[in-house]
């Protein structure tokens, strides 16, 4: 390296620590000084039960004394030439060591595995504490899990060989790159370090992404609707209203044209309408769930109405925007109005939030008071922080490999659609925010009839008597499947639940062609239950679904429904605004 390259290095990591205080200033201190609180008691306590039996600690840390001594009477052998048979292998889809040195090299494969080994036994210690309750049993896995992978040898150049060999062979030009990343990194994330995942300068919406022809046919603070412009001769009656998540953009549903659930609607003989949501700032601090609830999807369905003559509609919600498409309904049932929405698609939905997933690691009253409270002087939730928090979840895959790659291999980001989508964050209004974190998650009360309220209405989700159709996927970490089979059972009305393979993401956008199957099987008792009679289907469950649409009334064909000029074209203004401006040629 030199010294003109020494000399860059040495001013971005001053540059890097004067942003590191920054973000370390501007972080919600209620917030983080919550969750470390809460992750002390929880050892306290563990360690308090744990002493009651003494004995058994004891005998865990004899256990790993003498599998660390026989790893090291292991590696003496490997080194010595003989054949040894590996004590713990990394466990399927862990792709933190690949590289043939960390299995060839006689003592990186003994930090591979001596890492494994603390990795397996602190875990599982966990697990053999007596008397913890379950909440506190997931945290502690939660927050162990986290430090365990924060310390993977994989992450430190030091103990990784495949990244010693690329700093050797490039002369350290790779964390001379890596550090000017992170500053910019830095200079781009809201108090906690957003990894730069994908070369955001790539794609252009409207050109690459969310390009199914439309127009915004209507436009409030909330949002803007977009109706799509047909691709048959004839549709179906009755419109079809989509209600993505508020905490991301919609088009995750129009992505690709080859893998758009848009346009595979609108192919199928559909009228689409998309709620488009704006992306929160300071004139939306005062907006709460229930504004969603009155001035977004009502006030679209008034606009669905005078875009087509058509009063009632089949409506979609996918995530948050399924439980704010169920509150919905409930509000229409409990004023004794005419139910507008005739049938409900929920994809990924909670309503009860019993099993709220790895979510649940962050609700407790301590931290959610706390987030109230950070919600309340700020006035908005950054999606930045949401963004971190999300990709934690899933930390090996989301968060650990971008670090490596982008901060100690000096990779530029590769240009993927999904993770495009996944990096244009939206804020969350503040009390919208703090009324799904304590109604919904701590205090569960949508499963509680007539205790959430919309605007001094009590809801009853067993009000709800129309049609449902329910879409969960095996592999959802945010919303664990057997828990929004469980909110699925609150709902009155006939009901069909399908299970889709992948993830919260994956096993949605999984278009006719795409690598993962579904189950479908008659309703039980229980998720288990329901489970063990259903029967595995091949491919998509996406034509299921437009057949089941298409059994409901209101599927008569009418000619084609074209939109009005509108107000702009699609994907409209709301989407393009972004927290982190990219230059693509997209508006900031």
């Amino acid at each position: 390296m030199s010294s003109g390259s020494y000399q860059q290095l040495l001013e971005s990591l001053m540059r890097c620590n004067e942003q590191l205080f920054d973000l370390a200033a501007k972080q919600g201190q209620h917030t983080s000084k919550a969750l470390f609180q809460t992750q002390v008691d929880d050892l306290s306590q563990a360690l308090n039960k744990g002493m009651e039996d003494p004995g058994e600690m004891l005998q865990q840390q004899m256990d790993w004394w003498q599998s660390q001594l026989l790893l090291f009477q292991n590696a003496m052998l490997k080194q010595a030439g003989q054949e040894v048979a590996p004590m713990v292998e990394p466990e399927r889809g862990d792709r933190r060591f690949r590289d043939s040195q960390w299995q060839e090299h006689p003592w990186y494969d003994y930090i591979k595995q001596s890492y494994l080994l603390t990795a397996k036994q602190m875990l599982a210690s966990i697990d053999r504490i007596p008397d913890l309750e379950p909440a506190q049993r997931d945290r502690l896995r939660f927050f162990t899990r986290q430090m365990v992978n924060a310390l993977a040898p994989s992450n430190f150049l030091a103990s990784n060989p495949e990244l010693l060999k690329l700093t050797l062979e490039s002369g350290g030009e790779n964390l001379l790159q890596g550090i000017r990343q992170l500053a910019q990194d830095m200079g781009r994330s809201a108090g906690t370090l957003n990894v730069s995942m994908t070369d955001e300068s790539v794609f252009q919406l409207g050109r690459d992404l969310a390009s199914t022809p439309g127009r915004v046919v209507h436009r409030a603070p909330l949002f803007e609707l977009i109706q799509y412009a047909p691709t048959t001769d004839t549709v179906a009656k009755r419109p079809l209203l989509i209600v993505p998540p508020f905490v991301n953009k919609y088009y995750i549903l129009d992505l690709r044209p080859e893998n758009s659930l848009a346009k595979y609607l609108v192919d199928q003989g559909h009228t689409v309408f998309m709620i488009s949501w704006a992306n929160p700032d300071q004139r939306h601090t005062q907006v709460d769930f229930e504004d969603y609830v009155v001035d977004g999807l009502l006030a679209a369905l008034d606009a669905v109405e005078a875009a087509t003559g058509e009063r009632e509609v089949n409506a979609v919600g996918y995530c948050i925007g399924g439980t704010l498409l169920s509150c919905t309904m409930a509000y229409l049932a409990a004023r004794r109005m005419k139910q507008r929405i005739k049938s409900a698609t929920l994809f990924t939905t909670i309503l009860d939030f019993s099993r709220p997933g790895e979510l649940g690691a962050f609700i407790n009253e301590e931290v959610v008071s706390a987030m109230e409270a950070q919600n309340a002087e700020t006035g908005l939730m950054d999606g930045r922080q949401l963004a971190v928090t999300f990709s934690l979840l899933r930390e090996n895959n989301l968060y650990w490999n971008y670090y490596i790659d982008g901060y100690l291999k000096g990779q530029s980001p590769m240009a993927f659609d999904l993770l495009h989508w996944n990096c244009d964050s939206t804020n969350v209004a503040g009390p919208t925010h703090s009324t799904m974190l304590r109604q919904f998650y701590l205090e569960n009360t949508l499963v509680q009839p007539r205790t959430f309220s919309v605007r001094g209405t009590k809801l009853d989700l067993s009000k709800i008597t129309v049609p449902s159709y329910f879409v969960s996927t095996v592999d959802d970490h945010i919303a664990l499947w057997q828990g929004t089979y469980l909110g699925m059972q609150q709902l009155g009305g006939e009901r069909t639940f399908v299970l889709g393979e992948s993830g919260h993401i994956a096993g949605i956008i999984n278009p006719p062609g795409g690598k993962y199957g579904h189950y479908v099987g008659p309703l039980a008792d229980n998720p288990e239950a329901w489970l063990d009679g259903a029967e595995h289907q091949e491919g998509s469950w996406w034509p299921h679904w437009d057949a089941w649409l298409k059994a409901q009334p209101g599927a008569e064909p009418v000619p084609a429904r074209v939109p009005d000029t509108g107000l702009a074209a699609a994907p409209g203004d709301y989407v393009r605004v972004r927290l982190n401006p990219v230059d693509d040629g997209e508006a900031a």
